[in-house]
């Protein structure tokens, strides 16, 4: 018998006053563990479904699930399954730190002598601890970040969405919050959901992926699966000395040679890399180290977004 889902929403419609449409008749199912990607241009309707799956909206027509609760019919029960961390900072500038996570856990029935020592563990998993008597305003832009984080999940949630969460953050902290969120994947099997901006983030993190555009979910599969679809790829090759002769390459889609150390070569799929390794070293040429020039996520949503997803990518 199958597990239940984290997230099961079926015939998802929204409607706005204005008449706009922002959700067609959406269903997808998010199953139980991992990362799961939700990814779309501006406007697709992302911030919708959050919405409604957050119940600040509700929809024009479809149910939501979580974990097996209907979300319309029982609503404080499913939410005390979800922890959502949203793209704006939305607690009280003026609060404490450590009361904003007291406080929130209190909204879930959870007494302060249990919330404290969750709230601790937290503020020290996120490098927030020494900031817990600070006002929230007198944060950093990515100590507010971590704070959300703290707070959606002070409740020990079993599905955790993450809108744009690393947004306006830098590398260094980037890495460190994925790394705490890949812990509590693991260590509490914490479903995950993630929409981002950083595709590289979601291709290296989720295993599912579903893109979301003017309403509609266009892809819904495997992270793998769609990545194997992408028939052209752009390789940068990093030279150990600078080129002296204008370099000939067969059997390739395009080359582009940004300077004297760099040569680009643009493969379709049935071209041969290790012919072009062979034909650079026929005529002297030593490569140093190679790279792919984009990520191969990004490729493909752009793709996707450029063609009006007019072309089929996945079932």
């Amino acid at each position: 018998m199958s597990e239940v889902p984290a997230l099961s929403i079926q015939n998802l419609s929204k409607i706005y006053g204005n008449g706009f449409s922002a959700l067609k008749d959406v269903s997808l199912t998010v199953p139980q563990g991992g990362f799961f990607a939700l990814l779309g241009p501006n406007g697709a309707g992302k911030s919708t479904m959050i919405g409604i799956i957050s119940s600040l909206f509700k929809p024009t027509a479809g149910s939501v699930h979580i974990f097996g609760t209907d979300l319309l019919a029982e609503p404080s029960k499913a939410k005390q399954f979800l922890g959502v961390v949203p793209q704006e900072f939305n607690f009280n500038q003026f609060e404490k730190v450590e009361d904003i996570l007291i406080t929130q856990a209190g909204y879930f029935g959870i007494a302060a002598k249990e919330s404290k020592p969750r709230a601790e563990k937290l503020l020290k998993a996120l490098g927030l601890w020494d900031k817990r008597d600070n006002k929230a305003r007198e944060l950093s832009g990515g100590m507010k970040r971590r704070l959300m984080i703290a707070r959606a999940l002070i409740h020990k949630p079993k599905l955790l969405i993450l809108d744009e969460p690393t947004a306006g953050v830098d590398i260094e902290l980037r890495r460190s919050m994925w790394e705490f969120m890949q812990q509590i994947n693991v260590e509490e099997n914490t479903t995950i959901i993630l929409t981002t901006h950083y595709l590289e983030e979601a291709e290296q993190l989720c295993k599912r992926i579903a893109i979301l555009d003017h309403g509609e979910i266009r892809i819904n599969t495997e992270m793998k699966d769609l990545l194997a679809q992408l028939s052209v790829e752009t390789f940068v090759f990093d030279l150990a000395k600078p080129l002296t002769q204008q370099i000939t390459l067969t059997g390739v889609t395009d080359t582009l040679q940004p300077d004297d150390l760099t040569l680009e070569v643009t493969l379709t799929e049935g071209e041969s890399l290790n012919g072009v390794f062979e034909q650079l070293s026929k005529q002297g040429v030593l490569v140093a180290s190679m790279r792919n020039k984009a990520n191969r996520l990004e490729e493909l949503f752009m793709r996707l977004v450029d063609k009006s997803l007019h072309e089929p990518l996945a079932s």
